[in-house]
């Protein structure tokens, strides 16, 4: 009897992490190959904008849609919507519906991964080496890595951190504000570089690329500080938690 619930559970375990295979994989794959001039076409400015001012009335739910998209399936581009999020809809309305989909997406990956993958990898690598997998996300370095893969842009894999923490014992809240926190800096670079291109500020736009790369040569000058700054973050919000 209890061999045959120990081997039911291991099949549930099975199941459920290939359905969790069908979005990270399965679902992209398909947009890639059957779907792919699509998919490339939203590489343009000019046609993400298009494609949006197209549905007028609804254009506002479906361009949350795609952040969400972008994030749980990771084969849309994220960037060049952003950027036209900011000539159809303004900055702040931008980074509103921006942040939405994008918020929406984290949590969808972190629940998916949750509930679908976590019983699987207890049992394709054994308690004792996803305890100590577990253990590395939640600890101080995890989540400063974590944090600062959302804060530098153009950072790989950035979308595929909600399932790596949903494996975790992170909550949902202090996820999100790390995602929050971490993607702000760049989604409202994005966003306002794509206002400037609206008004045809292209001096603005010059401007804003030259303070970014210089933020980024002191960020990389004074690394030390900067890294002493978020230790520091970090240690105040444990110590209110």
């Amino acid at each position: 009897m209890e061999k045959d619930n120990l081997r039911n559970k291991k099949l549930i375990a099975i199941a459920k992490f290939i359905l969790l295979l069908l979005f990270i994989i399965g679902i992209p794959a398909y947009l890639f190959i059957f779907q792919y001039d699509l998919i490339m076409s939203f590489h343009s400015l000019d046609e993400v904008r298009d494609f949006l001012l197209r549905y007028e009335l609804v254009s506002i739910l479906v361009y949350v849609a795609f952040p969400i998209f972008h994030v749980v399936i990771a084969v849309i581009p994220g960037p060049p919507f952003h950027i036209a999020s900011g000539f159809v809809f303004g900055f702040w309305l931008g980074y509103v519906l921006t942040m939405t989909g994008i918020l929406i997406g984290s949590t969808i990956t972190f629940y998916l991964s949750r509930k679908l993958g976590k019983d699987a990898m207890y049992l394709f690598f054994g308690e004792e080496k996803f305890t100590k997998f577990i253990n590395l996300v939640n600890s101080k370095k995890g989540l400063i890595a974590i944090f600062l893969i959302y804060l530098i842009p153009g950072v790989p894999l950035k979308e595929g951190l909600g399932y790596v923490v949903g494996l975790s014992k992170i909550k949902l809240l202090p996820f999100l504000l790390l995602v929050l926190i971490g993607r702000t800096p760049a989604v409202m670079v994005s966003i306002l570089i794509g206002t400037m291109y609206d008004h045809e500020s292209y001096t603005g736009i010059i401007i804003l690329a030259s303070i970014v790369m210089i933020l980024f040569a002191l960020a990389a000058v004074y690394y030390k500080k900067v890294m002493k700054r978020i230790n520091a973050w970090f240690d105040k919000l444990s110590t209110e938690e």
